[in-house]
């Protein structure tokens, strides 16, 4: 059913609420905007698939959010991330609970990130036509071509979540995904802080610290903008830029315009806030210097180690059956055998209960490898014997 009205919006509603079970995938454009804009959503119970057309409804999708919050219902999506960040700014709701079937079929023995078409075909055996994937969803009318391919994004997924469902709860793994969806439903996951934004700025390691001062206040003052004026922040200045700017620190129009990448209409149209912005990065006390956090160096000695509890993953992954990158990555396993394990991924849930506990134990001599029947396998070692303590025939 395509829905382009408020009364059929309704109705919609209506159907959706009576599912334990809904489905959605969403339709967005963000190439020439700061905030994606929601073009279509699908929802989908086991019976029925909505298309939802965003652009006619405007402001009218907000009910939507009904649906969103309602918790006796599960809304399913495939990747969630980016469909939850423009749902929660369309409704003003992210959606709970929810499940992501990329997520827990990585759980379930697929690769990482395995692609919804790829799972479909594997699980059901169906083929996705993705001919569309790049179509522009914010023309109208849409074309039944197009119509097609978004309903085909969630006609499966209710039968794919099931599936995966069964097996993890077969497997005594449902409980594991539970941290990461609560996080994917947190509306806090989805809030950029204009004054974090220098860390992401490409070569800002480059940079001295009065240096890194002014970047902190100019990508702040890039960010806001772009979100005022809702445009791409590379449209306003470009992360090169804004290091030359950072480094040169500007005082006129002129100066700015000679940047490499900063036109006359960019140097003239932002001059005022970005050189507050400069002014206020100059005149931060030295002791409130911003840095960047210092890339731990391995011991050389921890790079066997590494290599150690590397074979520990990949033999745990082999047997439940999981990508081990999915377990720990290389630099997680270097960060934990030089001896960083607070906050660490491996330090708490299910990936310490699945390996982190063993390669604490491995670490902390409790715990031994060695090869049997061709085979890796890990041993516990006796307690060792008190200092001073005398054997039995001594």
């Amino acid at each position: 059913m395509y829905i382009r009205t408020a009364p059929e919006l309704d109705c919609a509603i209506e159907s959706l609420l009576a599912a334990p079970v809904v489905a959605i995938d969403t339709e967005f454009m963000r190439e020439r905007t700061y905030f994606a804009r929601l073009c279509l959503v699908q929802a989908a119970t086991a019976e029925e698939v909505f298309l939802i057309d965003a652009i006619e409804l405007g402001d009218a999708i907000a009910p939507l959010a009904r649906v969103l919050e309602a918790p006796g219902i599960v809304k399913v999506f495939h990747a969630a991330q980016q469909d939850v960040e423009v749902l929660l700014r369309a409704t003003r709701t992210a959606p709970a609970p929810l499940f992501d079937t990329q997520v827990a079929a990585t759980l379930a023995g697929f690769p990482t990130q395995v692609g919804y078409g790829q799972l479909v075909k594997d699980l059901l055996g169906v083929t996705i036509d993705k001919s569309d994937t790049f179509t522009d969803w914010a023309a109208r009318p849409l074309s039944e071509t197009q119509l097609s391919y978004a309903a085909a994004d969630v006609r499966h997924l209710i039968v794919a979540y099931e599936m995966l469902r069964s097996r993890l709860e077969r497997e005594g793994r449902l409980g594991w995904l539970a941290e990461d969806f609560e996080r994917l439903a947190d509306p806090a996951t989805y809030a950029a802080d204009p004054r974090e934004q220098w860390r992401r700025v490409k070569r800002a390691s480059s940079l001295d610290a009065r240096s890194l001062a002014v970047l902190r206040e100019v990508a702040a003052w890039r960010e806001t903008e772009a979100q005022r004026r809702d445009l791409p922040k590379r449209w306003l200045i470009s992360d090169e830029s804004l290091i030359e700017i950072a480094r040169r620190r500007p005082r006129d129009a002129a100066a700015l315009s000679s940047i490499r990448g900063v036109s006359d209409r960019v140097a003239s149209r932002n001059s005022g806030g970005l050189f507050d912005a400069i002014r206020a990065g100059e005149g931060i006390p030295d002791d409130q210097l911003p840095k960047l956090p210092k890339r731990m160096r391995m011991p050389s000695d921890a790079q066997p180690v590494a290599d150690v509890l590397s074979a520990v993953v990949r033999l745990r992954a082999k047997e439940h059956g999981v990508a081990p990158t999915l377990l720990a990555s290389r630099d997680e396993l270097e960060r934990f055998a030089s001896g960083d394990r607070e906050g660490h991924p491996l330090s708490s849930g299910w990936r310490h209960t699945l390996v982190g506990a063993e390669l604490e134990a491995l670490l902390d001599g409790r715990t031994a490898l060695r090869i049997s029947g061709g085979r890796v396998v890990l041993s516990d070692l006796p307690a060792a014997t008190p200092k001073g303590a005398r054997d039995d025939d001594s």
